[in-house]
């Protein structure tokens, strides 16, 4: 039996908890610096729509990073 769950538990009307809220979705536009939790300071070079964006990080290291863009910041 797989105990993993695809969908969200929703909230009961019951519960003594507050329901969670989702995160605000991140924008980034070309050219925005940013800062990785790992990767370090880098600059968009390009946007997919909201799905995805690749990062220029320096000495030709370009790495794509798929939403919802957890440990990207903007600066």
């Amino acid at each position: 039996m797989d105990s993993f769950r695809a969908t969200t538990r929703r909230h009961l009307s019951t519960s003594p908890f507050k329901p969670r809220v989702p995160d605000p979705v991140k924008v980034f536009e070309a050219g925005q610096r940013v800062s990785h939790d790992k990767e370090g300071l880098g600059r968009v070079s390009s946007v997919d729509g909201t799905h995805a964006v690749v990062v220029d990080f320096g000495g030709g290291k370009l790495i794509r990073f798929l939403a919802p863009f957890p440990k990207l910041h903007a600066l």
